[in-house]
């Protein structure tokens, strides 16, 4: 017991050697997006707040509502924390990235932890992020240590996915990084101030740069509940990063043109020459409505790509916010004993 004691006391004094007890800047937030997570939402704060307690001296959850249908709401404002809890509810489902947003902007933490509501990510990693952070680092974040419990169409569609992704991107974004993470005020600040509504935070993440690191986590099942990020979901958030990070769809149709511009020049020269030195023949209606229909299909595409590149900007030209607060509660700590 002394020796889990002493434990204790050293990882407070990761963040600050000496805490000030009348600060009123907490040393660390948690940031806690939740959506129709009534089954774990409780345990989780049970144990975040516990976690907090022993880890820094002053310390705040967030719990962003992103407008769950079920009882999650109520259940984290009639909870009894350790720490204050404050709560966001968002007038509606505006997507986890924006979640993560809302609470990145209301955390006034001197470090930030990113942590899902579903308990898969123990919170034992805390204290490894704790002490890189010490170290230097700046943003720690969590790597899945292997995707065992994933189907092989999932794995490889990840693996797909991140592999163009990162063809055209400036910053390398590893494929197994979760928004699981602990990150310096100066990281947060530098993405609140980032002006895009169409978030992909990983990317983002990976943008705004500082020394980061990685640590290898080994995820737990879920505590309760099923995963929201349906196939829907999951493919309109790859657009937006693929949109977001990288151009080479739209170089790609340069190169697709020219290509064919060059086949189409060289075909015709040789249908001259065979003309010329065969003589003239009937041309087959089958060739040329393949054709018709190949270079119609090739524009189509074409022209889609260009579609989810001009949605992008119609949707940040219109400038809405990413999100909607409808309600800003405050639950605070219960006294010590």
């Amino acid at each position: 017991m002394g020796r889990m004691q002493d434990i204790d006391r050293e990882t407070a004094n990761l963040l600050s050697t000496a805490p000030d007890p009348g600060s009123a800047i907490p040393d660390l937030s948690f940031v806690i997006p939740a959506y129709n997570e009534a089954e774990t939402i409780t345990e989780t704060l049970t144990r975040v707040s516990r976690k907090a307690r022993r880890l820094v001296q002053h310390a705040e959850i967030l719990v962003v509502d992103d407008g769950s249908t079920d009882e999650t709401l109520s259940l984290v404002e009639s909870g009894h924390w350790e720490v204050p809890v404050r709560l966001l509810r968002l007038s509606r489902n505006f997507g986890k990235e924006q979640a993560i947003m809302a609470g990145l902007r209301h955390a006034a933490g001197r470090a930030v932890v990113i942590l899902d509501a579903d308990l898969q990510e123990p919170l034992r990693y805390v204290d490894t992020m704790l002490e890189h952070y010490r170290e230097g680092y700046e943003i720690v974040y969590a790597v899945r240590a292997h995707r065992d419990d994933e189907s092989w169409l999932k794995r490889r569609c990840t693996a797909t996915f991140y592999r163009f992704l990162n063809f055209g991107s400036d910053v390398p974004m590893p494929a197994g990084a979760r928004d699981f993470r602990l990150m310096d005020r100066k990281v947060v600040d530098a993405l609140c101030s980032l002006p895009e509504s169409n978030r992909f935070m990983k990317g983002l993440y990976a943008w705004v740069g500082f020394r980061s690191l990685a640590i290898p986590v080994e995820l737990q099942p879920r505590g309760g509940g099923s995963t929201k990020f349906s196939f829907p979901r999951l493919l309109k958030l790859g657009m937006t990063g693929l949109t977001a990070f990288t151009d080479w769809p739209l170089r790609m149709w340069t190169g697709i043109g020219m290509v064919l511009a060059s086949l189409s020049i060289l075909y015709g020269l040789f249908l001259a020459g065979r003309t010329l030195f065969l003589g003239h023949d009937v041309p087959g209606w089958s060739t040329l409505a393949v054709a018709l229909f190949f270079f119609s299909g090739i524009q189509l595409m074409s022209i889609g790509v260009l579609g989810e590149y001009l949605a992008r900007v119609f949707s940040e030209v219109k400038g809405r916010p990413g999100y909607v607060i409808a309600e800003d509660t405050t639950i605070l700590a219960l006294p010590e004993c």
